[in-house]
């Protein structure tokens, strides 16, 4: 029996999906914590943790009191 995926990684997955898709674009502020909650019906942690893991990995940048963006991939190149 295959194991359920932690819901963080769920939240990531779409996110990717969603940058992937074109309807997040490099420079795009993704949807607030709050929003990210009542979409997948979890709590601030659980979105926090499924956040940071892409901007460990450059995917998406921090900007303080501004959100978070997704990361413009071509100046990691």
């Amino acid at each position: 029996m295959p194991y359920a995926v932690p819901l963080w990684k769920s939240i990531r997955d779409d996110l990717r999906a969603q940058v992937k898709a074109g309807l997040l674009k490099p420079g795009d502020r993704i949807p607030t914590t709050r929003k990210l909650m009542e979409q997948h019906s979890t709590t601030s942690a659980t979105v926090r943790r499924a956040v940071d893991s892409m901007i460990e990995c450059g995917e998406l940048v921090g900007r303080q009191s501004l959100g978070v963006f997704v990361a413009d991939r071509s100046d990691n190149v």
